[in-house]
């Protein structure tokens, strides 16, 4: 029983950064300065995807906006401008190819930053996204350090001493079962 007891500590608990006296969380400290209002549009359709990524968000300051399919992402970007949009690829019915599109050609919506997020490994799919217009591109699983490093660099958030130290496997986004 040793052996697993060995294992499960190092999953059951994390150990907690240090800074000062205090520790803290690693999850929970704050990250660049967000501005009040800050929102992100997640579009995926894989409910495991954007519960994970509007948890990340919402505990930094962000206000989320959720989409599981193409329609529903353009009917939310009509009546609000997020600050960030993370985009999968393959929906239902509207692909994240069009949305991109769409979203390209509006003059309300033109100018926020997409991330784009693909869980295949073909490579083509990177080049046609940024020829699109993506503004960046993001493989599927991805780990909090890789989220938040692309959020930071998009939004020109100025990241806090505290993001030096992150991530272990714990962190990682799920894979799309597609």
């Amino acid at each position: 029983m040793a052996f697993f007891d060995f294992f499960r500590k190092r999953i059951d608990a994390p150990a907690p950064v240090v800074v000062s006296d205090k520790p803290v969380e690693r999850r929970s400290r704050p990250r660049g300065r967000v501005p009040a209002g800050a929102s992100v549009l997640i579009v995926d359709d894989s409910k495991t995807m954007v519960a994970a990524l509007g948890r990340m968000m919402r505990e930094n300051q962000f206000t989320t906006l959720e989409a599981f399919d193409g329609e529903s992402a353009l009917e939310l970007l009509k009546k609000n401008k997020p600050s960030l949009i993370f985009l999968d690829i393959i929906l239902p019915g509207i692909s994240g190819f069009d949305v991109l599109r769409r979203i390209r050609r509006s003059h309300y919506i033109s100018k926020v930053p997409v991330i784009v997020m693909s869980g295949n490994e073909a490579a083509t799919e990177e080049y046609y996204v940024r020829r699109i217009g993506a503004d960046d591109f993001m493989r599927k699983p991805c780990s909090r350090a890789e989220v938040f490093s692309r959020v930071e660099r998009l939004l020109d958030l100025k990241p806090n001493a505290l993001n030096a130290v992150l991530t272990d496997g714990a962190d990682m986004l799920p894979r799309d079962a597609q």
